[in-house]
């Protein structure tokens, strides 16, 4: 009888020890705070168990067995979500276990300039090691036919920003996400236009904010210069902006645009054709945008650069010239 009190005892203590290390494992950091942090995917289908071993799989230092008893004790093994993970220092099981049954994915960024061109946007996407690439093999056409979009030409149709995403995300999503932040800024812009303006449609009034982009060295000046674009439109008079024919060189452009550049017809060649380019010639951001769609109240129909960032503004020719010969000869 003895025997057995003591073999009980005995149970009783292990129990107790292995449910107080439970309980102090559960509450302790898996990394400590000098450790880097570990990428772990966890793939679709997974329970509490194959989780566990993936997890220990991609270098965490966690028993899946352990992992698994926690995650059915809390009552989240059924709600891993699949998807990729970071493991930030610091982390407890229990952190661990709420991470996954809440989908708190690795988060990326990546960051679209304004005045890029949409070239410039694909190779960041191209190149950003968070993203899934199924998008490289595809034409522009076909890649503005997979994110469902109504136009077959991409430039201009995506909206500058930072944009947030989970490791391993389609490129799509970007994409999507840029181009249906576009067309709710233009959309809003297009809403409050000035009256009069010389745009058919939102897609030209685009493609002004994009020149206005695109030509614009000070901020404030944006409303200004597209005053100057706007007047000539309404006028007849060719815009004869640089970044349009530029934009047109393609990838001839190396760095200086010559006489002969000006001289050569392309469609975006705004030296040798009225009116505006066939499309935008950059991604706007949202003040190129609203200086589009109420440029400035002047009478100006040149301007030039003054060297220090900001441009003198001329209503006439004569004015234009001796500006240029003040400011550029």
């Amino acid at each position: 009888m003895a025997f057995i009190k003591k073999i009980i005892t005995l149970c009783i203590l292990v129990a107790l020890t292995a449910g107080g290390y439970f309980i102090y494992w559960q509450q302790s950091p898996i990394l400590t705070g000098d450790t880097a942090p570990i990428d772990f995917t966890i793939v679709p289908g997974s329970g509490a168990h194959a989780a566990g071993q993936q997890i220990a799989e991609a270098g965490v230092p966690i028993q899946p067995l352990l992992f698994n008893l926690l995650a059915r004790g809390t009552g989240k093994s059924s709600r891993i979500k699949a998807g990729s993970y970071e493991l930030k220092p610091g982390t407890t099981p229990t952190q661990l276990i709420n991470q996954l049954a809440r989908g708190e994915f690795a988060q990326e960024q990546l960051t679209i300039i304004e005045g890029w061109s949409f070239r410039q946007m694909r190779a960041a996407i191209d190149a950003h090691p968070g993203l899934k690439h199924d998008t490289i093999t595809l034409s522009d056409t076909e890649l503005m036919k997979a994110i469902g979009s109504g136009y077959e030409r991409p430039e201009g149709l995506f909206f500058p920003d930072t944009y947030l995403f989970a490791k391993g995300s389609s490129e799509l999503q970007i994409y999507r996400q840029a181009h249906a932040m576009m067309i709710k800024r233009l959309d809003a812009a297009w809403a409050k236009r000035d009256a009069g303006l010389p745009y058919k449609t939102p897609y030209e009034a685009l493609t002004m904010a994009s020149i206005v982009e695109k030509e614009t060295g000070q901020k404030s000046e944006r409303n200004m210069i597209a005053a100057v674009f706007v007047n000539r439109l309404r006028l007849g008079m060719m815009l004869q902006t640089d970044p349009t024919v530029i934009y047109g060189m393609g990838l001839k452009y190396e760095g200086n645009i010559r006489k002969r550049d000006l001289e050569t017809d392309t469609p975006f060649n705004t030296y040798t054709r009225t009116g505006l380019p066939p499309t935008p010639i950059s991604l706007p951001g949202v003040e190129s945008l609203a200086a589009a769609m109420a440029p400035a109240k002047s009478s100006a129909l040149y301007f030039v650069a003054r060297g220090n960032g900001t441009s003198k503004f001329s209503d006439n020719l004569p004015d234009h010239n001796r500006a240029v010969n003040q400011y550029q000869r």
